[in-house]
């Protein structure tokens, strides 16, 4: 069983009001970029850091492979 803390509760919270406000604005059909660009301006109006396309890697079974998974956006270091 995994136990979230009440800061990564607070994230979870905020992710889901930017994402809803961009959707609000922009509703679908866009290129994924556009809805990243406007997640991103969302986050950064409620001082909410993030990092955009990073790079991680992939561990499999302890394995760590060479190849990375490129995340669209990390946000608090969290999600």
């Amino acid at each position: 069983m995994t136990v979230t803390t009440q800061r990564e509760e607070e994230v979870a919270t905020a992710i889901v009001q930017c994402a809803y406000e961009v959707h609000r604005c922009l509703g679908p059909g866009l290129l994924g970029s556009v809805y990243e660009v406007s997640f991103c301006y969302e986050l950064s109006t409620r001082g909410i850091t993030y990092r955009r396309q990073v790079a991680v890697p992939i561990i499999y079974k302890g394995v760590r492979f060479s190849e990375r998974l490129r995340l669209d956006i990390l946000v608090e270091d969290l999600v």
